[in-house]
């Protein structure tokens, strides 16, 4: 039973990530004047499994001095990461309810950190562990504000349960009373995912792809599966964080419905962001979260905690 509940999970969030593709290299397109992908199948839509077949089917190579058992282990540690973080999120019902989702998808993304920094350095090349570092950097630094963020909100919620978080948004998204810290969470995504304008760990016309230089066909694919699974993670995360359901009444279904087009906005802004910006220099990246982010980040996050101590403090004739 729970393999089937497993495969249930897991194949829409492999075709979802799929079909995820080829909508950004359509929006890029028409963005830019063009076509995008439009002769494998009707208006292109065969595409993502062209290329899976190309990648999958294409002979893998690898430097002849790398580190042969930890080249093959890190991007499939990359992926089983990405899928593994699908666990606790309530699509309206998780696959395991856990009673601490939150911690585990914040401990999950964690681990992911040493997919990056292995691949890089058992590739055995400068340029790679160049990117390996910068990418581990950026990732690391963007979790403390992600954590941060997310313990404010989980202050309100009183749970660190993510389906509680359906019963705290009863009345109000809560979007509406902290919107400067969604405004930071859904950059910090930005970062966290490795996307433009903060795609530094990929830079192309800096290191020629950064960590995953070395890497080609199947490897290269789980990567490239791996972190479009971990954008439309953060997406649903953010939808199920500050964009939950107000109608506690709601069929399964419909609430199923609600929840994957607040997903799909989101991840259609992140498609339309990569279309507007420019990358950022590496110093400007760490600024914006040291020098910005990280003390409004706290200051929001101490005034959570003692606004409810604060007000239970007061005598109730007085209020």
């Amino acid at each position: 039973m729970y393999m089937i509940n497993f495969l249930l999970l897991v194949v829409p969030i492999l075709l979802a990530m799929a079909f995820l593709t080829l909508v950004e290299r359509k929006i890029l397109g028409y963005m830019q004047l063009r076509k995008g992908p439009n002769i494998v199948g009707p208006y292109g839509i065969l595409q993502p499994m062209a290329d899976a077949l190309k990648l999958f089917i294409k002979e893998p190579l690898r430097p002849s001095t790398s580190s042969m058992s930890l080249f093959i282990i890190a991007p499939s540690l990359a992926l089983t990461l990405a899928i593994s973080m699908w666990i606790p999120i309530p699509m309206p019902y998780s696959l395991i309810n856990l009673n601490l989702g939150a911690l585990f998808i914040l401990a999950t993304s964690s681990l992911a950190v040493y997919s990056i920094l292995w691949s890089g350095w058992a590739s055995n090349s400068k340029y790679a562990l160049f990117g390996a570092l910068r990418a581990v950097a950026q990732t690391i630094s963007y979790e403390v504000t992600l954590a941060i963020i997310l313990l404010s909100v989980l202050l309100l919620n009183g749970s660190f349960t993510l389906s509680t978080l359906m019963i705290t948004q009863k009345n109000i998204w809560l979007i509406l009373p902290t919107w400067p810290l969604a405004m930071m969470w859904f950059v910090s995504t930005l970062a966290e995912t490795n996307r433009a304008p903060f795609d530094l760990t990929e830079g192309e016309s800096e290191l020629v792809s950064g960590f995953n230089v070395e890497y080609a066909a199947g490897p290269f694919a789980l990567f490239f599966m791996a972190e479009y699974m971990n954008i439309l993670l953060m997406n649903a995360l953010t939808t199920i964080i500050f964009l939950n359901s107000t109608m506690m009444t709601m069929h399964p279904n419909l609430f199923s419905m609600n929840f994957t087009i607040k997903t799909l906005i989101l991840t259609a802004l992140f498609l339309w962001i990569r279309a507007s910006y420019p990358r950022f220099r590496y110093d400007q990246l760490m600024h914006l979260l040291w020098k910005n982010f990280l003390p409004l980040t706290l200051a929001l996050c101490m005034w959570h905690i003692s606004m409810p101590i604060f007000l239970s403090s007061i005598p109730p004739q007085s209020i």
